[in-house]
C-alpha cells in the first residue's frame, strides 16, 4: 500500500523576500532626506515639516477639482467606527447587497453552489470563482460612449483559493494531491465576466444566458505577445514554438485599457512552482520559486493527471520542448481580455515586464503621445515599473499592439524630492554598461524582460515596501500608490526621522511627472494607529481614519481616493484596527473618512462605481480566511453554519444620491 504524507497548504499568499541586491532601500533615502526632522507616533510633541519642500508643489493642484467635489457635498457622510462585526457595515443612510459569492452559477447549464463543498472541478469551471479581487464595470454601451448605469460587465479577478473552505471536509489533504482536487482549485483561479442589469427595486441581478458570461481559469488557452514570444525560455511540451501557454494564476489587482478591455495583473504565481534542479536558472531563483515545494503540491497530483506535470518546472528531459522546465516563465505578466468578445484569447503582453504584478494603471491617454503605465511589484523591496509604449496613443486605431512594444523603466527616488525613471533595455547605453559591470549579461530585450527584477537591481532601481495598487488623479494626473508593509524592515536602517521598524503599518507615496524621465515625489500618507503624523501635511490620524496595511486604490470620477486595507494575522484578529476596511480621502485638504468595514478574517478589495457615481461595487474576499473546514470564524454571506464564500458587496445610497455623499 503506498503511503501517503499529510500536507497543510500556506496561502498567506505572501512571496519570500527575494531581494538581496545592495541598492538603498526606500526608507534609507526618506531617513537621510529627514534626518533634520523629527516624525514621533503618540501623543509626544509633534514636529511639522516638509517632505520634500518645494520639490512637488504643484502635488496639491488637485484641490481645483477634489475641492469642487467637496462643496457638493461630497465626504458629508458619518465616518463608520472600527468593529469586528461578521458583517458588511456603512454609514448610515447607506445600504450593502451581495451579488455574486463564490459558486454563483455563471455559464448556460451551470449546476448550482452546494454548501457542503462537493462541487466538482468541473462545476467550479462553469461558476463564479473564488476569493475575488480586483474589477471593473464595463457599462453594457462602453463602444458608445458608456454611460449605462444600469446595465453592463462586472468583471472581476479570483486571486487563489483555500482549500479547507473550497473541498468538502477541507479535501483529503495528502500527497500525493488528488487530480481533482487540484482541477477544481485551478479552476477557482482567474476572472469571471458578469453581465449584471439593475431592476427594478434597485437589486442587480446576472443577466440569464447572457453570450457575454465567461470564466477565464488557469486552463484557458493563452497567447504570448511582444519580445518573449518564440523565445527559447519559454517554449515547452505544451507549445514548442513558445507563442502559447495556458491559463493565468494569482490574479489580484487589474487594469482598463483606453480602448475598454480589462487586464488582469499575475501576482504570486511563482509560488505554485517547484524546481529541483541543482541550480536554478535566474529567472526562477529571483523570483522565489522553490527548490522543494509548491504552496499547493499541485505537481505531485502529475502521476494520476500528466496535465498537471506543468507544475514541475525541473529539467526532467532532454529538450525543454519535452518537459515544463520553462512553464513558469509563462507567468508573471499582465494578460489582455476583451469582455466583449467571449470568443477573443486573452493575451500576455511580456513587453510590460515580468513580476509579480498587482495592478496596472495607465496615466490619461492623450492623442499623438504614447500610452503611459504603472505597475508594482508587490513583494517585499521590490519595484515600482512605468511602461511607455513605442506606438502614439490614436483613439480610432488605438488597440493591443500599443501594449507590445516600448519601453519598460523602473523607479529610483532620491533624497531631493526627485525621481528618476530608469530605462531597463538593452539598446540603452547606460543599462547595458551597468549590466556588463555586475555580470549579468542579457542575450536580448526578450532576456531582460523574463528576468525584469535582476534588470531593476542592476539599473539601480530603489526597494519599496511591497508596492501595491496604484491609482492615477483623473485631473491633476498625480500617481499615487499604495506601500502596505514591509516586516523586514531592520533597525539599522532607520532614524529619528523614520522610527518604522519592521513597518506593520505602510504608507501611501504620490508622484508627479516632469520633464524627460523624472518625477517628484512626496509621501502621501503614513498609515498606522490613532495619533500617527505625516509631518509633510501635518496630518494626524484619528479614531475616524485610523487604518493599516492600505492596499487597494482608486480614483472615483469625482476625485475622491478610496483606499482598502489587507491587514493578516495578529493585526487583524486583536490588534487596534478592527477588521479590514475601506477609507475614502480628499487628497487636497486630506480629510479622510472611514467608509466600510468588511466581515471577520476578509480583505477588502476591489472597487468600482457606476458611471452615475450612485452605484458602488466593492469585493470582500476570503471572509473567514484559516478557517474549517469543520468550523469556521466567519459564515458571511450565508448566515447559519454555511461555509464563508468571497463576493461582491453593491452599495448604495438610501436617497439615490452620490456614493460618498
Amino acid at each position: 500500500m503506498k503511503k501517503h504524507n499529510s500536507v497543510s497548504f500556506d496561502i498567506s499568499g505572501t512571496e519570500p523576500q527575494a531581494n538581496f541586491s545592495d541598492n538603498p532601500a526606500f526608507e534609507q533615502v526618506v531617513s537621510r532626506r529627514l534626518s533634520r526632522r523629527h516624525f514621533l507616533q503618540g501623543s509626544l510633541a509633534l514636529a511639522a515639516g516638509s517632505f520634500i519642500g518645494a520639490g512637488l508643489a504643484g502635488c496639491d493642484s488637485g484641490r481645483s477639482a477634489v475641492g469642487a467635489a467637496v462643496k457638493k457635498g461630497l465626504m458629508g457622510f458619518s465616518p463608520v467606527s472600527i468593529n469586528r462585526f461578521d458583517t458588511v457595515t456603512v454609514p448610515s443612510g447607506y445600504s450593502a447587497r451581495v451579488i455574486l459569492p463564490w459558486g454563483t452559477p455563471l455559464l448556460p447549464g451551470a449546476p448550482a453552489y452546494k454548501a457542503d463543498g462537493t462541487n466538482s472541478a468541473a462545476d467550479q469551471a462553469m461558476q463564479i470563482g473564488s476569493h475575488h479581487d480586483g474589477m471593473h464595470f464595463f457599462p453594457i454601451d462602453v463602444k458608445n460612449g458608456g454611460q449605462s448605469s444600469t446595465e453592463g460587465l462586472l468583471v472581476m479577478n479570483h486571486e487563489y483559493c483555500d482549500p479547507t473552505i473550497l473541498h468538502a471536509y477541507g479535501g483529503e489533504a495528502q500527497l500525493p494531491r488528488k487530480a481533482a482536487e487540484v482541477h477544481k482549485e485551478i479552476a477557482a483561479h482567474g476572472v469571471s465576466v458578469a453581465h449584471i442589469q439593475r431592476q427594478p427595486d434597485g437589486n442587480w441581478t446576472l443577466v440569464e444566458n447572457s453570450p457575454y458570461q465567461r470564466r477565464i481559469t488557469g486552463m484557458t488557452p493563452m497567447a504570448l505577445t511582444g519580445p518573449v514570444r518564440g523565445h527559447d525560455k519559454v517554449k515547452t511540451l505544451y507549445s514548442p514554438d513558445g507563442t502559447a501557454t495556458r491559463g493565468t494564476l494569482n490574479n489580484c489587482a487589474h487594469g482598463v485599457t483606453p480602448w475598454g478591455t480589462y487586464l488582469t495583473c499575475e501576482e504570486n504565481w511563482a509560488l505554485l512552482f517547484v524546481n529541483r534542479d541543482t541550480v536554478q536558472p535566474r529567472e526562477h531563483r529571483r523570483y522565489s520559486i522553490s527548490n522543494e515545494n509548491s504552496i499547493m503540491h499541485w505537481d505531485t497530483a502529475a502521476a494520476e493527471d500528466s496535465e498537471l506535470a506543468r507544475f514541475n518546472a525541473s529539467a526532467r528531459a532532454e529538450s525543454a520542448t519535452a518537459d515544463f522546465r520553462n512553464e513558469p516563465n509563462t507567468f508573471g505578466w499582465i494578460v489582455e481580455i476583451d469582455p466583449f468578445n467571449p470568443d477573443s484569447v486573452p493575451v500576455k503582453h511580456t513587453a510590460m515586464g515580468r513580476f509579480a504584478h498587482e495592478g496596472v494603471i495607465f496615466a490619461k491617454a492623450e492623442a499623438g503621445k504614447p500610452l503611459v503605465a504603472y505597475s508594482g511589484d508587490d513583494s517585499r523591496f521590490e519595484y515600482i515599473y512605468k511602461f511607455v509604449s513605442a506606438g502614439l496613443y490614436d483613439p480610432a486605431t488605438a488597440g493591443p499592439h500599443l501594449l507590445d512594444s516600448g519601453t519598460l523603466y523602473v523607479a529610483r527616488f532620491n533624497e531631493d524630492g526627485s525621481g528618476d525613471w530608469l530605462p531597463l533595455d538593452i539598446n540603452d547605453a547606460s543599462f547595458a554598461a551597468k549590466a556588463q559591470a555586475a555580470g549579468a549579461l542579457f542575450s536580448d530585450q526578450a532576456d531582460v524582460l523574463l528576468n525584469t527584477r535582476l534588470a531593476a537591481d542592476i539599473a539601480g532601481a530603489t526597494k519599496m515596501d511591497r508596492p501595491e495598487w496604484g491609482a492615477v488623479h483623473p485631473d491633476s494626473g498625480e500617481v499615487y500608490f499604495t506601500l502596505t508593509n514591509n516586516d523586514r524592515r531592520h533597525s539599522s536602517q532607520l532614524n529619528s526621522a523614520n522610527p518604522r521598524a519592521s513597518n506593520s503599518s505602510g504608507h501611501i507615496i504620490r508622484w508627479r511627472e516632469a520633464q524627460g524621465q523624472r518625477f517628484n515625489w512626496d509621501i502621501f500618507l503614513l498609515s498606522g494607529d490613532v495619533y500617527t503624523y505625516t509631518p509633510q501635511h501635518q496630518f494626524m490620524l484619528t479614531d475616524d481614519n485610523h487604518h493599516a496595511s492600505p492596499d487597494g486604490l482608486w480614483f472615483d470620477p469625482n476625485g475622491l481616493l478610496w483606499i482598502q486595507t489587507d491587514m493578516s494575522g495578529s493585526q487583524l484578529s486583536s490588534g487596534p484596527f478592527g477588521n479590514n476596511q475601506m477609507l475614502v480621502a480628499d487628497v487636497s485638504s486630506h480629510q479622510i473618512k472611514r467608509f466600510m468595514v468588511g466581515p471577520v478574517g476578509c480583505e477588502v478589495t476591489g472597487v468600482v462605481m457606476t458611471p452615475d457615481c450612485r452605484t458602488m461595487f466593492v469585493n470582500i474576499q476570503h471572509p473567514g480566511e484559516g478557517s474549517g473546514p469543520y468550523s469556521f470564524s466567519s459564515t458571511w454571506p450565508d448566515r447559519g453554519t454555511r461555509r464563508p464564500r468571497s463576493a461582491t458587496v453593491v452599495i448604495s445610497k438610501d436617497d439615490g444620491g452620490i456614493i460618498g455623499s
